[in-house]
């Protein structure tokens, strides 16, 4: 028996036949701190990554490629927190209209399944350079990087613009809502929507990504050059793949999926359906804590992040620049000042 969809998604937290308001306090409390803490760490972190793959790793590599189009893609999510911050803080009032309501929840959903393909395609290189090391050179072409980063804004695109219809603000009792997915109206749509986009965007990718290190652990269990650093550093980056899809991603499919089902079964308890609610609530902001491991992964990338990060906070490499621009600041003076004969 299915729940009318317009009861199913309409904010009600003043019922007094309400069992529980832990999810409106979870809500209220939990989701503005989270949201800012992932602000802060994604907004300095991913900006000096990017920095520093523009400014001190050219040429890059396909996996540099992909590392820059996965910071974009986090950089673009963080940068719509401090408006979820704005609008839990305020007790879930919306005052930026329909269309930023639809952004704001478009681009959480864009960085979630744009990392997951991003974090993919990285273990099927990581994958090719392990079990087929003749054709390392030709996998580490930047071209490569570009057509698997196209492919993966072409297809993550392709997964989550029917989503843009099922996103709406909702007026209830003279208050706006901007309603999560999981919330909207048209239960019925959501519901096979979601499971299509949890199996296409999350399952098949997370297969593969396990496929690829099973072949890595094949491979350095029998293969010579075992403990080489190239071998070692793509069965950690894999490995850590497996963290993020584990820890990050999936509580949070599984539990929109009992979200969905909960509002949707009218005999659900209301203990149950809070409860779930509740857990979904603190699922949403793990999602996005994957912009946390992303950052672990650039330091396994192969492409000397580290020493290139580190060097940005050396006093030597300060002073050689300081250095450089007044040689080049007495040069122009002495130049210009100079009479012609």
């Amino acid at each position: 028996m299915f729940r009318s969809s317009t009861m199913a998604s309409t904010p009600d937290y003043g019922d007094a036949h309400s069992c529980t308001d832990v999810d409106r306090l979870m809500k209220r409390y939990y989701l503005p701190v989270a949201y800012s803490v992932i602000f802060i760490v994604g907004l300095v972190g991913n900006v000096i990554s990017i920095g520093v793959y523009v400014t001190k790793l050219r040429p890059w590599k396909s996996s540099s490629v992909i590392m820059v189009n996965l910071a974009l893609t986090d950089l673009l999510y963080v940068l719509s927190m401090p408006f979820l911050v704005s609008y839990y803080t305020n007790g879930e009032s919306w005052v930026l209209g329909d269309f930023m309501c639809r952004f704001v929840r478009f681009g959480f959903h864009l960085n979630l399944y744009g990392s997951i393909l991003f974090l993919t395609c990285l273990a099927v290189f990581r994958y090719m350079v392990v079990v087929k090391p003749l054709m390392i050179a030709q996998v580490q072409q930047r071209v490569w990087g570009i057509v698997a980063c196209a492919a993966v804004w072409v297809i993550t695109t392709a997964e989550i613009t029917p989503m843009l219809t099922m996103i709406s603000i909702k007026e209830v009792n003279n208050k706006t809502y901007c309603m999560d997915f999981a919330s909207t109206n048209a239960l019925s749509v959501v519901w096979w929507y979601g499971w299509l986009l949890t199996t296409l965007g999350f399952l098949l990718p997370l297969v593969v990504v396990s496929m690829c290190y099973i072949g890595i652990a094949k491979q350095l269990a029998k293969g010579p050059h075992t403990s080489s650093p190239c071998r070692i550093r793509a069965q950690r980056m894999t490995v850590l793949i497996l963290v993020v899809f584990v820890l990050s991603f999936l509580p949070y499919h599984v539990l929109r999926g009992l979200r969905i089902e909960t509002l949707m079964n009218e005999e659900t308890p209301c203990m149950l359906e809070r409860g779930v609610h509740a857990a979904y609530i603190i699922s949403r902001p793990l999602a996005g804590l994957n912009t946390f491991f992303n950052l672990a992964l650039y330091t396994l990338s192969g492409d000397k992040f580290q020493q290139a990060f580190l060097s940005i906070f050396y006093a030597e490499s300060w002073l050689s620049k300081a250095r450089s621009l007044l040689s080049l600041a007495t040069i122009s003076k002495s130049g210009s000042g100079a009479a012609p004969k």
